[in-house]
């Protein structure tokens, strides 16, 4: 069973950066995806970007493409996920997931891919 710990949320004016970090522990050597989600209170969980440790193939959520950035140090088990040029629709909860089973690449983006959440990290953006 593995846990994830977020860390790196925060308040940040529009138009700013933040990094988001994911450390992977307890169990993690099955790990072959790790991502992240965000949810707004009342909404459902958006996909926002993820990893697969096989191939490094990475995939984005259509709406932060080209202001996000995912990476993934492998040895550390360990994800990032920059975020850039931030907007206040970016404001949300941010989950780290990590998957034991390896997706195909069409498959990264869903949720049922994931055993494993974190449990969130805030980012508020400022207008």
């Amino acid at each position: 069973q593995a846990q994830l710990v977020e860390s790196g949320g925060g308040l940040v004016q529009a138009g700013g950066s933040l990094r988001l970090s994911c450390a992977a522990s307890g169990g993690s050597g099955s790990i072959q995806l790790m991502g992240w989600f965000r949810q707004v209170q009342g909404k459902e969980r958006e996909f926002v970007a993820a990893y697969r440790w096989s191939g490094g193939n990475i995939v984005y959520g259509d709406s932060v493409k080209g202001r996000f950035t995912i990476a993934a140090d492998r040895a550390k088990n360990t994800v990032f996920l920059q975020m850039n040029n931030l907007k206040g629709e970016d404001t949300a909860l941010y989950y780290c997931a990590a998957g034991s089973r390896r997706p195909v690449l069409s498959g990264m983006h869903l949720p049922s891919m994931f055993d494993y959440w974190g449990r969130g990290a805030q980012v508020t953006v400022s207008s």
